[in-house]
């Protein structure tokens, strides 16, 4: 998949609609972590880059975006030489093959989207070699959808403990994709399920001071899950405009 090309016209335009998008999420934010006790600054924007080419990236960090995620291994590396940006500002949100974990490990400082024991595994076994520890986030399947990957709910706690003894590796806290829902109310359940199971882990943990990031929400539901406890959310095409897939 590639990164979007573009004219100086769509360029132009497309700066305009960041410009207009960025204000917008900005205040939407700030409004949700005051509904749940909380600043703006307490909310980490993370700017979701698939297809998105270098150029607008870099115009988002030049006007305030100072964390990217990009779903593919082999875009991020396409793009890599050509952002503002490094790697302590670079998280990976999609599916992981472990084939690629080698490729990956050098240019991002998190991966988000770790959805199970094996895969952590694999990715201590990379980081171990490297001489390297990986920030992750353990991704939970909130809905218990056969489409998604992730760890069911009900096995949160255990397999987290699990990958928390893993060497090379250091857990962050979790992350999730709930089901497509009709608004962002009916969201909110899952949010709240995986916020209760974030508090669990961290109670279970209270000497380990790293368990500090949950990260919950995309374009259509960011708002709803700040208000249930995000301090990281994804937003792509409510930033930078409905993506072109070729």
């Amino acid at each position: 998949m590639e990164s979007e090309k573009l004219s100086p016209e769509i360029f132009e335009r497309k700066k305009r609609d960041f410009d207009h998008n960025y204000e917008i999420i900005k205040e939407r934010i700030k409004q949700a972590a005051e509904i749940s006790g909380r600043k703006y600054e307490n909310i980490n924007l993370l700017a979701a880059t698939k297809t998105v080419s270098p150029e607008l990236i870099n115009y988002g960090i030049s006007k305030g975006i100072s964390l990217i995620g990009e779903n593919r291994v082999q875009e991020l590396l396409s793009k890599k030489d050509s952002l503002n940006i490094d790697k302590q500002h670079t998280h990976f949100i999609g599916h992981l093959q472990t084939n690629k974990i080698s490729q990956l490990l050098p240019f991002v400082s998190m991966i988000e989207s770790v959805g199970s024991l094996h895969l952590a595994e694999e990715i201590s076994k990379k980081a171990v070699a490297k001489g390297t520890v990986m920030p992750v986030l353990v991704e939970i399947n909130a809905g218990e959808e056969l489409s998604k990957s992730g760890i069911a709910p009900k096995e949160a706690v255990d397999t987290v403990e699990k990958i928390m003894c893993l060497e090379g590796i250091k857990v962050r806290g979790l992350m999730t994709i709930p089901p497509i829902c009709e608004n962002g109310d009916d969201a909110k359940r899952f949010f709240s399920i995986i916020y209760k199971l974030f508090v669990d882990i961290r109670e279970k943990n209270r000497d380990n001071k790293d368990i500090d990031l949950l990260s919950m929400g995309m374009s259509s539901d960011y708002f709803e899950a700040i208000t249930e406890g995000a301090n990281i959310v994804r937003i792509g095409s409510a930033l930078f405009g409905q993506r072109i897939y070729r």
